[in-house]
């Protein structure tokens, strides 16, 4: 007799993979790979990239999930998934000019867990955790602990927010805002909710795209509760990061009435060709996301081997406006401390 448990056992591998990637997203978020030597084994790099892997790992730490693992090409240290996940010993190396809070975001925070810098709108740090921890991330040495505020604390930011008039958009950031549970965003979203002149809920993730499983009844529920308009900006900067479940994933938050953009960063060996970012456009819009911004990359101390030169960069999207329809071309922007709103390039 075959027990289920052996017929199990007697499936193929892939099918088998198949249904470990189906696991809770928290059991997923819980078991995303931390080891920079786990990380080179399971890809089957050679152990020559293992001292630089481990060396960048101590300056930032290794987080890559199964679902975001399984998209990377085994053995192919060129991968512009892995390039974005695995450290490197170039992150220890100093370079002018880049620094660890680029934005200057320390400047605009008046409370714990809200950053504001443009009119209109402001940040607030939903989750300290991120699902996937990328390299060239600007908040890489961000003060997490000291922007994870209680709940007597998010009330008083909330009161902050109340006596705004002139705030139209809460934009939840972190981290990644969806790494907090959705008990929490309901209780965020639900103050935010009530506060009249409040009109958009702006949340900017990864998660849908390196946990495609987040997006669960769960999330939709709080997210069918709000009044407000609500814009979700999912970070996705290569075409082979977006495959079925992504697809699946996003077409729920569409059919949930959640407005779908995309930002990307320029990165030097990723998507620093004219090919690569055509076919990010075309592979968001049949994902059913619009492109929005194609960053040039923030000077964050650890990250400037993914650096693109001005020049480069426009040349790129010169070429990218003769291959692609207006409505799937990025902007290219820069974020400049201090200015009113991104600067185009």
């Amino acid at each position: 007799m075959i027990t289920r448990s052996s017929a199990l056992l007697q499936r193929p591998d892939r099918e088998a993979r198949a249904l470990s990637l189906q696991a809770r997203w928290q059991t997923q978020l819980a078991r995303a790979i931390r080891d920079p030597r786990e990380l080179c084994r399971r890809l089957g790099l050679d152990e020559a990239f293992w001292p630089g892997a481990e060396r960048g790992h101590t300056l930032f730490e290794v987080r890559v999930p199964e679902a975001y693992l399984a998209r990377i090409r085994p053995g192919d240290p060129s991968d512009p998934l892995l390039r974005q996940v695995l450290p490197l010993a170039e992150e220890a190396l100093p370079a002018p000019g880049y620094v660890a809070d680029p934005l200057e975001e320390a400047e605009h925070a008046p409370a714990p867990g809200l950053i504001q810098k443009y009119a209109g709108r402001v940040l607030l740090i939903a989750s300290p955790t991120c699902a996937v921890n990328c390299r060239y991330c600007f908040r890489r040495h961000f003060p997490y602990e000291e922007n994870a505020p209680s709940r007597a604390q998010w009330e008083a930011t909330l009161d902050h927010l109340r006596d705004d008039a002139t705030l139209h958009e809460a934009i939840l950031s972190g981290g990644d805002p969806l790494a907090a549970s959705d008990r929490q965003l309901a209780w965020l979203v639900e103050r935010l909710d009530a506060i009249p002149h409040l009109k958009r809920l702006r949340i900017h993730t990864r998660l849908p795209v390196v946990i495609p499983e987040r997006i669960d009844d769960a999330l939709l529920g709080w997210l069918g509760d709000t009044r407000l308009q609500k814009v979700m900006v999912l970070h996705i900067n290569h075409a082979h990061e977006i495959d079925e479940a992504v697809i699946a994933a996003c077409r729920r938050l569409s059919d949930a009435g959640v407005t779908l953009l995309n930002q990307s960063v320029l990165l030097r060996g990723v998507n620093d060709s004219i090919e690569a970012l055509a076919a990010l456009s075309e592979r968001l819009f049949e994902a059913g996301i619009l492109p929005y911004y194609l960053h040039v990359l923030d000077p964050v101390a650890g990250a400037a081997h993914f650096d693109v030169a001005d020049f480069d960069a426009r040349e790129l999207v010169a070429g990218l406006r003769e291959v692609l329809p207006g409505f799937l071309m990025p902007r290219l922007v820069r974020e400049i401390p201090g200015e009113a709103s991104k600067t185009p390039l």
